[in-house]
């Protein structure tokens, strides 16, 4: 779970050829700055959509491989397309809903080519992605500040009805988009110790994770820690490992309960607080809430079959149903909505097959696979179909689960095993 020295953060085999070692160091500063620039959304096109592509074209450069254990993968995103392109029939004459559908085909290539790039457990690039991930992480949560603070002239672009959004056009997407990096410095708490420098990243994220207010964010970190320790304690090799693992738990959400207290002392955070804690919203209830537009999604799902193509349901309706399920199956249609369900339910259960498996980059599957299931159950409430995070996180999911089958195997086999099974729990 190491970051690596910093001077050697982009080294790579030396013994490879010339040409072959400067496409790997191109790919390593390249795959930095993308995921580096994941938070800078506000504005449209988002830079990271732009790189993603250079990223690919890096990929087919250095000669990253396609796993064949990759194919129900791609083979269920082609197919969850092709249901959104049968949709984009209803609306063809609908220029921002052709530009959705070429979103929705870019995220696909996203979540493959991540895969791909982490299948072999290159502890290189895991070590570029947590860097590049936790520094995108601190300056939208740095931009969130000074806007909430109004600690700049103009800096409340960076809030949205007096919620942090950060570098997002939404706190309901940044809240999320912090939960990853933040697993991955807990799992480092509870298997390494606790650092003053990861301790100071930890506290500045978490600050703004509660003053983004958003009720899903804070259920999906809950559930998602809770999962990620779990797994932990259920994989330790021994008892002492356990114990402290439940020692630190105990430990953190003190903390979390001080840092807690320590805000809603402030005056703003405590007003609106106070509003957001109420388990139902006022634009939950009614004709027009969340919970009638749902019901409402559910007669005209049954009545679409090719769906109705992107917006279409808010535009009959005069809202969205915020359930990306219903979503799927309402833009991308029966097809589509089907397929998507299957990609959740095939992502939960290649995770889970694998994340016990001691591996050296188990730590990272383990944060991916608890961010993924946090961020699958919050999709019942909001619509992540969008959310470029999502899909490196279900790359993620899939491509480390695909280096820990290729390493069990090679562990099987003792005349081709090479090292030891080592693990973050070692």
């Amino acid at each position: 779970m190491g970051a690596g020295n910093p001077a050697t953060i982009f080294a790579v085999d030396a013994n490879r050829g010339g040409a072959a070692v400067l496409a790997e160091q191109f790919l390593n500063v390249v795959l930095f700055i993308t995921v580096a620039t994941s938070a800078l959304v506000f504005i449209e096109p988002s830079p990271h959509d732009a790189l993603i592509f250079v990223l690919l074209s890096c990929c087919v450069a250095a000669r990253v491989r396609f796993d064949r254990k990759l194919v129900p993968l791609l083979f269920f995103l082609v197919l969850w397309l092709l249901g959104g392109a049968m949709s984009l029939t209803n609306v063809a004459d609908d220029a921002k809903a052709i530009q959705y559908f070429g979103t929705s085909v870019y995220l696909g290539i996203a979540a493959v080519m991540f895969a791909c790039l982490f299948s072999d457990g290159n502890l290189m690039r895991l070590s570029i992605l947590r860097r590049a991930y936790i520094f995108a992480a601190l300056y939208a949560t740095l931009a969130g500040y000074i806007g909430f603070f109004h600690l700049l002239p103009h800096s409340d672009i960076f809030l949205l009805y007096n919620r942090l959004s950060g570098t997002f056009k939404d706190p309901n997407v940044y809240g999320p988009f912090l939960i990853y990096p933040m697993l991955l410095l807990m799992i480092g708490f509870l298997t390494r110790g606790i650092t003053i420098h990861g301790l100071a990243i930890m506290g500045f994220l978490l600050g703004g994770l509660l003053l983004c207010f958003s009720r899903g964010a804070w259920f999906h970190f809950g559930l998602s820690a809770l999962i990620a320790i779990a797994v932990l304690y259920v994989a330790s090799p021994d008892r002492r490992m356990r114990g402290r693992i439940v020692a630190l738990s105990v430990v953190s959400v003190l903390g979390i309960l001080l840092l807690l207290i320590a805000l809603t002392s402030i005056e703003s955070v405590h007003n609106v607080l106070l509003i957001r804690a109420k388990p139902v919203q006022p634009y939950d209830v009614g004709a027009g809430g969340r919970f009638g537009l749902q019901e409402l999604a559910l007669g005209a799902i049954l009545d679409h079959p090719n769906g109705m193509g992107p917006a279409q349901f808010g535009i009959v309706y005069g809202g969205q149903q915020h359930n990306v399920y219903m979503q799927c199956f309402l833009v991308y249609g029966w097809l589509g909505g089907a397929t998507y369900l299957t990609i959740v339910a095939s992502t939960f259960m290649i995770g889970f097959r694998n994340m016990l498996m001691p591996t050296p980059w188990q730590g990272f599957l383990i944060a991916a696979y608890a961010a993924f299931v946090g961020e699958a159950v919050e999709s019942m409430i909001i619509d992540t179909d969008h959310w470029r995070h999502y899909f490196l996180i279900v790359g993620l999911v899939w491509g480390l689960s695909v280096a820990t089958i290729n390493w069990r195997r090679r562990q099987t086999w003792p005349a081709d095993a090479g090292a030891p099974a080592t693990s973050v729990l070692a």
